[in-house]
């Protein structure tokens, strides 16, 4: 019988999507204070794989990802999904979004997603949170799922998830 274990804190990450960049600025700064200091930053590039954001943020839409130096327990994912649902509220404007804040985190096998939505490929976790994995680490890289969203799984965004999970390896030893 296998017995529980505590698992190996992980490397939280921050997928923003957004069109003004002062409302990314913003955000960040109101992360930081949550979540501590970011280890590794993603530059801003044009997000185009679908509409259904245009509405709520505007466009041309931009893609970041923020990495944070603070490793949290797995378990933790839940609540600052709802944490971020927060901040995209006190930033919306007219009762839209002007970001939306996608959490998740980076363990040696696998980058995991928070979202409010269920689908076959997801588990619940809590409070209307569910998880999904995203990507899979194997054969010295992580490589994407059927459900993988698109950009997720583009060689770009995969050699940033490679080098984060480098820098989470290093601070695992530290």
């Amino acid at each position: 019988m296998g017995k529980p274990a505590q698992p190996k804190k992980v490397l939280l990450f921050i997928g923003t999507l957004f069109k003004d960049k002062e409302v990314y600025y913003r955000a960040r700064q109101i992360l930081e204070k949550f979540f501590g200091e970011i280890i590794l930053e993603s530059s801003p590039k044009q997000w185009n794989y679908s509409d259904y954001y245009t509405a709520e943020l505007g466009s041309p839409i931009l893609r970041r990802f923020m990495f944070f130096k603070n490793l949290i327990s797995e378990g933790d994912i839940a609540q600052i999904k709802i944490q971020t649902n927060q901040i995209e509220e006190e930033l919306s404007k007219d009762g839209k979004r002007t970001i939306n804040l996608d959490p998740g985190y980076i363990g040696l096998a696998k980058l995991i997603l928070a979202t409010t939505k269920d689908y076959s490929h997801r588990i619940y976790l809590k409070d209307g949170i569910y998880a999904e994995v995203t990507l899979i680490f194997r054969d010295n890289s992580f490589r994407p799922y059927i459900n993988t969203y698109r950009d997720y799984a583009e060689d770009e965004y995969i050699k940033l998830f490679n080098l984060a999970r480098a820098i989470y390896k290093d601070l695992l030893l530290k």
